[in-house]
């Protein structure tokens, strides 16, 4: 079982392969920034290179990441995840269990609406289809309803939750939670876009 840091570090490379492909694979100054993302983050982080660098070597260690070397002198050491082919994951289900690794347990409802730049789900029932996918690979297990929740919440098996997550409010299946989503959505959307003006001007300052 993956440590709640390399969950962080293989969420995030999870992640950003997709959302920003040309900033891919990530140097450890990018991939420090989407670990301690304070938007789609649950709970928000502060690592450090101490604390990422170990865990690159662990999960190098077991097959679930590799790392490129720079092939000139002003190149960067960048690192990249093998994590969904190691696990045989198919795009859905890697998207589902990326966004489980990276916020903690969830709704059917939230992982489909935090999900969408991973992967479009066009129905709830692609969603239900990967859960059921992953749940029968013993990746994820539907967690018992809380008092007062509507819905209840799936959590991921692969890695240790943080001891500090807070209880999860169930929002998304309610007009107000949707508006959120989007909201959070919107505001990742900005984050990225800063990582890559950061990222830009890294390699100007080179």
């Amino acid at each position: 079982m993956l440590t709640a840091i390399e969950a962080r570090v293989i969420g995030a490379l999870l992640e950003k392969e997709r959302t920003v492909p040309d900033q891919y694979p990530m140097s450890m100054q990018g991939l420090l920034g989407a670990c301690n993302q304070s938007t789609a983050r649950e709970p928000v982080m502060a690592l450090t290179v101490d604390d990422v660098d170990p865990a690159i070597a662990s999960l190098k260690a077991q097959g679930f990441a590799r790392i490129v070397h720079p092939t000139h002198g002003r190149g960067v050491t960048k690192y990249r995840q093998v994590f969904e082919e190691k696990l045989e994951l198919d795009l859905p289900a890697t998207a589902v269990l990326a966004v489980l690794l990276l916020r903690g347990p969830q709704t059917a409802a939230e992982l489909r609406s935090r999900s969408e730049r991973l992967y479009p789900f066009e129905t709830q029932q692609q969603v239900d289809d990967a859960l059921a996918d992953l749940a029968g690979r013993g990746h994820v297990r539907l967690l018992d309803r809380l008092p007062g929740q509507s819905a209840q919440r799936w959590q991921q098996l692969v890695a240790e939750e943080p001891e500090f997550v807070a209880p999860h409010r169930a929002v998304a299946s309610s007009p107000s939670g949707e508006r959120i989503a989007a909201l959070e959505a919107t505001v990742a959307d900005l984050s990225e876009r800063l990582a890559k003006l950061e990222a830009a001007l890294a390699d100007l300052l080179e």
